[in-house]
Order: structure tokens, then C-alpha cells, then sequence
């Protein structure tokens, strides 16, 4: 049984898998400005394909695993091309990445394990086929939303005038977040 995933959510939050690569090259590249847009590009659009997905029936199992995985990749370009750049300390990176690479790892095993008979990597790749849903828990988006709202603060850093950042202790501010 294959289910349709060619949907608005799905394709928006593919859209999202794209521009994580692009925003990794704008940071190494110094376009602060630009990078930031396209950050807040995919946040927004990570709210708009759950929010159309959910209105309108449109959930696939599909968007269970690519939208979590859009995520992922978005924060794990930005967290260490931020962290080579120096905007975010190298330990914080650590965390981040150590902990999204621990639940990649996790979704790749319960996608295999519960998958239907015959299990072959061509089955597996196939996202058209059914298997376990990906439900994140309430921590699981609190804690993306401040990885979100961290990595953003910190793209957004060096846009904001130096006169603003000392006047409102935005950097002992940006310390104390991280």
C-alpha cells in the first residue's frame, strides 16, 4: 500500500532540506543578512506545512520523518558553520550535534525494525511504504524551538548595530541563552 506524498507540506518541507545547505554556504561566506532570510524562511515554513498538514488531512508518514529531518539538517549546518565561524562556542555545537545525531540514529533503527516484511534497502528508502510514525514529545519541541530561537539570535548577532548590542547587554544576554 503506497499513500500520496507528493502534498503542500511535503514539498514545503522540502523546500527546507534545500535551503539548509545554502544557508551553511551563506554563514561560511559572511552573508549574514542573507543566511538569516533563508533561516527564517525554513522556521516559518516548518510552521506552515504542520499547520497545513493538520487543517487540511494532508499528513503523510512520509512528512513524519522528512520534516524532523529537515529540521535536523537546518540545525546541523547552521550549528557548525557557526561554531567554525566562532558566532556559537565549539561545546554548545557538541551538545547540539551529539544529541541530533543520537536521535538520527534512533529513527534509522525504528524505521528498519518496523517496516513490513520483506526488508530490503530498496523497501527502506521507499518512503511511499508505511512504517512507524515519528511523534515528537512536548520536550522534543520545546527544546527545537530554543535550538531554533538560539541559532536564530545568533545569525541574527551580528546584523544588529554595536551601539544597540552594548546599550541592551545583548551580548551578556546572548552568554547567558547559551
Amino acid at each position: 500500500m503506497h499513500e500520496n506524498i507528493y502534498t503542500v507540506p511535503n514539498i514545503l518541507t522540502l523546500t527546507r532540506l534545500l535551503a539548509a545547505p545554502a544557508v551553511g554556504y551563506l554563514l561560511v561566506h559572511d552573508c549574514h543578512a542573507a543566511a538569516f532570510s533563508l533561516f527564517a524562511y525554513a522556521g516559518l515554513t516548518d510552521l506552515v506545512d504542520g499547520y497545513i498538514a493538520r487543517r487540511f488531512h494532508l499528513q503523510t508518514v512520509v512528512g513524519t520523518i522528512i520534516d524532523p529531518m529537515a529540521d535536523k539538517l537546518l540545525m546541523t549546518v547552521s550549528v557548525v558553520c557557526m561554531a567554525v565561524n566562532g558566532s556559537i562556542p565549539v561545546w554548545l555545537a557538541v551538545i547540539i550535534l551529539g544529541r541530533d545525531l543520537a536521535l538520527s540514529f534512533s529513527a534509522i533503527y525504528y524505521r528498519w525494525i518496523s517496516l513490513p516484511p520483506p526488508k530490503t534497502m530498496a523497501r527502506y528508502w521507499d518512503f511511499s511504504l508505511p512504517s512507524a510514525e515519528v511523534k515528537p514529545t512536548a520536550i522534543s519541541k520545546v527544546n527545537t524551538a530554543l535550538q531554533l530561537v538560539l541559532v536564530g539570535s545568533a545569525m541574527a548577532m551580528p546584523l544588529i548595530p554595536e551601539a544597540i548590542l552594548a546599550a541592551w547587554g545583548l551580548q551578556t544576554g546572548m552568554v547567558a541563552f547559551q
